[in-house]
């Protein structure tokens, strides 16, 4: 008698390899869907708020001709609106169709219930076209509902609860089957519910996607307003730059007066007493021209840290990527860096970005108890695009003093961007972006120094 050989290992892991390749590709097709039916019940239940301001803003404007009191009602339902809209154009990246805010600051001097605060209300373009969205988008709103109910029906048919209601009551419907006639058609649920499932996670991010886009037409600024606002914001920035200089100037102005200024005025004084000694006491006057020496070097060094601090040598010799390694193996937790830049940015974004790197590794190692960070570097689309990361307990702000404000207003510059994710506990991500086309990568006969 031949006894067959025991099932070996190989083929079981084997096996369990291909589940679990079965599962995580499963995952990967359903994982939006499921994001997505999330996203569309909440858009659903806010579109229920534009049926609501759009009957109030209808109200507020019959009431100017009927009793004035639309003169104060009015604008403040504008400030309604344009808080409910706001918080849908931030929504419009969940469908990868960022909608910009249109809306030009209040200017001063305009309370609520001033006729000029109502003139500048009624004039202002942007009230109109959210006015016009407040219907259409009621109805694409709810439609976005679909995205949540599909996969729910979905579910209700996989779970057999159509069937349980049928043996129980003798009269539920689902789906194809409305109302079933026996037991046959109450079985068929399950199928039905996987199928609905299914077609409910797939269609549901395309729902989202067309409903922000339908959205753009009406909640994106116009040409006029985009001119506007860039036009605002090129002043702020302006003036943010000009500080930013006259502040830098006023730095270096100080370390050199403090600095390599009053030990070069003491070196000359050294100097010329060691000449005046240099005939009668040779020995004093060796010792003056000993500490002379001394100071010069120490004055030699600050003038190099002074121009390290305006351009650093490294970023000169290395280009942004040699420096930005450079500089996080001098940070104290582990730096895991990943830099994919096919050739160099221009001097002065390159500068920037280096400088804003360095400040937010300096963060890492003074403020957030991190254990480890990473930097990641790359270019797309012509845009420069850096991520700091960190492990650290999180809380970090603009207004905390960490120096992220600054980093902000230099990236601000070159029309730079700059997001702060950093809840308490951690992990902290800060991701910048800076508009900027690459040149061929620069070579130094000095690259291999630090």
């Amino acid at each position: 008698m031949v006894l067959a050989p025991p099932l070996s290992g190989p083929p079981l892991r084997k096996n369990e390899a291909v589940d679990s390749s079965v599962r995580a590709a499963l995952w990967r097709w359903a994982r939006p869907g499921l994001i997505s039916a999330g996203q569309g019940l909440t858009v659903g239940l806010l579109s229920v708020t534009n049926l609501a301001l759009f009957l109030l803003s209808v109200v507020s404007l019959l009431l100017i001709p009927a009793l004035g009191i639309g003169f104060v009602l009015f604008p403040t339902v504008t400030v309604l609106v344009r808080l409910s809209l706001t918080l849908q154009r931030r929504m419009s990246r969940w469908a990868g169709q960022p909608i910009v805010s249109p809306y030009q600051p209040v200017p001063a001097g305009m309370p609520l219930g001033s006729w000029r605060r109502f003139r500048w209300t009624v004039s202002d373009p942007a009230t109109w076209r959210d006015f016009g969205w407040l219907l259409p988008g009621t109805v694409t709103g709810a439609v976005c509902l679909l995205a949540f109910a599909l996969p729910l029906y979905g579910l209700e048919g996989i779970l057999l609860v159509p069937l349980m209601i049928y043996l129980i009551t003798d009269g539920y419907g689902y789906a194809l089957f409305w109302p079933m006639e026996n037991a046959v058609e109450a079985w068929l649920c399950g199928p039905q519910g996987w199928l609905i499932l299914g077609a409910g996670l797939t269609v549901g991010p395309w729902l989202l996607w067309l409903h922000f886009r339908f959205a753009g037409f009406f909640l994106a600024p116009t040409q006029a307003q985009e001119l506007a606002l860039r036009v605002r914001h090129l002043t702020i920035t302006r003036a943010d730059t000009i500080d930013t200089q006259a502040a830098e100037l006023r730095r270096i102005e100080r370390d050199l007066h403090d600095g390599a200024q009053a030990r070069l005025v003491a070196l000359r004084m050294s100097i010329g007493l060691a000449a005046e000694l240099l005939t009668h006491d040779p020995v004093r006057a060796a010792r003056l021209l000993g500490e002379a020496q001394q100071a010069s070097g120490q004055a030699l060094v600050e003038l190099r840290d002074l121009v390290r601090g305006i351009y650093p040598p490294v970023l000169a010799e290395r280009g942004l990527d040699g420096a930005v390694r450079a500089l996080a193996l001098t940070v104290t937790p582990p730096v895991d860096v990943d830099i994919d830049l096919p050739g160099s940015p221009p001097a002065a974004v390159e500068a920037a970005a280096y400088f804003a790197v360095a400040e937010l590794l300096a963060n890492v190692a003074k403020h957030s108890a991190a254990r480890h960070a990473s930097v990641r570097l790359a270019h797309a689309a012509g845009m420069l695009r850096m991520e700091v990361r960190d492990d650290g307990h999180g809380g970090a702000t603009f207004d905390a003093g960490s120096g992220l404000a600054g980093v902000r207003r230099r990236l601000a510059a070159f029309d730079g961007t700059m997001t702060v994710t950093s809840p308490p506990g951690g992990p902290t991500i800060v991701t910048m972006e800076l508009p900027c086309e690459l040149s061929s990568r620069r070579t130094s006969p000095f690259s291999g120094t630090v």
